[in-house]
């Protein structure tokens, strides 16, 4: 199920005032267009470069794409929304294209599976970044990326955008910073959307790839599997080959977005269930119910998914909702509502659209509108940070914390034990069969980064 079935109309006057208070405009404005370069032109990456178009000058000078009719389709719209009417230059490989070391900004959004090499090699060559969540697809290539942003002097925002979306903040603001929710009990997160299943293309067969579109590097460091259409565009999700499954695809944003209103950082402990329940006969390999529990030491956050059956509460399919002594606080990208225990009168506000305001968002093709905001803040948060040289939001240490934390979720399930963690020494305390898979193999000859070495 697309995400955008669930669209709503709607924004209040004081979502509107939370927006205002939270969007920079105080960053220095640059003495030329802000050179920019895109990975990965699909989906999100449209909708994450066409944003930063409405909210700074840009010149758009580089895309790179494996797929060569969505590098065709994104390089005419460049073209047309670039000032001096330039063309992007179009490249495969993204070694070449940062080989030029000529980038301010670069965007990354390609596949889970390919975002750290990337990201690394972007540092090398000089740019600030903004890379697509999670950070890595495994723990090792998370911390890799941390590494490599430090070591370079980078400012890397990741697509956490649940930090920068205006009704979120001003629920943090209003009911945990001013403490009014009393002391934390427990945190549930979820996602019930039926985004596993792809029932139309479960016969799918195995074809040879297209030949606009480079299999063997879209395969890159991952392991090489038959092409199927399933798998391109966007249904790789449904393999746990080239992502983190519904976990590493929806629980990061829910835990990234509790952990960012609470204050927490790393889980002293994950515990995770679940496997293939319900739809054992589709190609997907993902899990269709999983539960994971985040111990953190006073309280736990308890996700859980199921990709079938009814919603427990339709208002709020992918949510995180905050137990307090003083009331509940219910949030989603759509909306939150607060509820006190004691009976007072429910506090509802809904998502931030901007429509009026960018009424190119009404039709952009596939652009999650009411994620638009969202985006919108976490790039002006971007560059606000590209000029104070302080960290962003959602700083490549917090994407890794909470990407790392959901992979250790899944290993967990895989292993069917508890997975205590150590974030000084970065690894499964006493567990050397978990540690053994903190790092994925890569395929030649593709090298997978280490920490030490980027």
């Amino acid at each position: 199920m697309n995400r955008r079935d669930f669209l709503q109309q709607g924004s209040s006057a004081l979502a509107l005032a939370a927006a205002a208070s939270y969007l920079p405009t105080t960053f220095a404005a640059e003495a030329r267009p802000l050179r920019v370069g895109l990975i990965g032109t699909g989906w999100y990456g449209k909708s994450d470069l066409f944003r930063l178009y409405q909210v700074a000058a840009i010149e758009v000078v580089s895309l790179c794409d494996v797929d060569k009719k969505l590098l065709e389709d994104c390089a005419n719209t460049c073209t047309q929304k670039n000032k001096s009417g330039k063309r992007p230059r179009t490249y495969g490989d993204y070694r070449k294209m940062l080989a030029e070391k000529d980038l301010d900004v670069c965007l990354i959004a390609t596949p889970d599976h390919w975002h750290a090499l990337p990201m690394i090699e972007a540092c090398k060559a000089g740019a600030d970044i903004y890379c697509q969540k999670p950070t890595g697809v495994d723990v090792i290539e998370s911390q890799a990326m941390v590494a490599a942003a430090r070591k370079y002097g980078r400012v890397v925002q990741i697509g956490t955008q649940r930090r920068s979306t205006p009704h979120l903040i001003e629920a943090k603001r209003e009911f945990i910073d001013s403490g009014k929710i009393g002391k934390i009990i427990s945190v549930d997160v979820c996602c019930y959307w039926h985004m596993r299943n792809r029932d139309t293309l479960q016969s799918a067969p195995d074809t040879a790839p297209p030949e606009w579109l480079d299999y063997e590097n879209w395969v890159g460091p991952a392991p090489m599997m038959p092409y199927n259409r399933i798998v391109h565009p966007r249904g790789w999700r449904a393999y746990m080959e080239y992502g983190n499954g519904i976990v590493g695809d929806m629980c990061v944003h829910m835990l990234d977005m509790v952990r960012w209103m609470l204050g927490l950082s790393w889980p002293k402990s994950v515990t995770s269930w679940g496997g293939i329940l319900h739809d054992r006969a589709g190609r997907a390999n993902i899990t269709d119910t999983q539960t994971a529990t985040f111990d953190f030491e006073k309280f736990q956050v308890t996700w859980n998914h199921r990709t079938w059956g009814q919603m427990p509460d339709p208002d709020y399919p992918w949510a995180g909702i905050i137990h307090g002594e003083n009331g509940t606080l219910k949030a989603s990208v759509f909306r939150y509502d607060y509820i006190p225990r004691n009976g007072g009168p429910v506090v509802h506000r809904d998502q931030l659209m901007e429509l009026d305001k960018y009424p190119e968002d009404n039709v952009e093709k596939d652009l999650e509108k009411h994620v638009a905001p969202a985006i919108r803040g976490h790039m002006q948060n971007l560059l606000e940070c590209r000029a104070t040289r302080a960290k962003p939001v959602a700083d490549i240490e917090q994407g890794h914390i909470s990407s790392a934390s959901c992979i250790l979720a899944n290993l967990s399930q895989k292993l069917g034990r508890t997975l205590k963690w150590d974030p000084v020494k970065h690894e499964v305390t006493g567990d050397p069969e978990a540690n053994a898979l903190l790092r994925r193999p890569y395929r030649s000859p593709w090298t997978h980064p280490d920490p030490a070495a980027v």
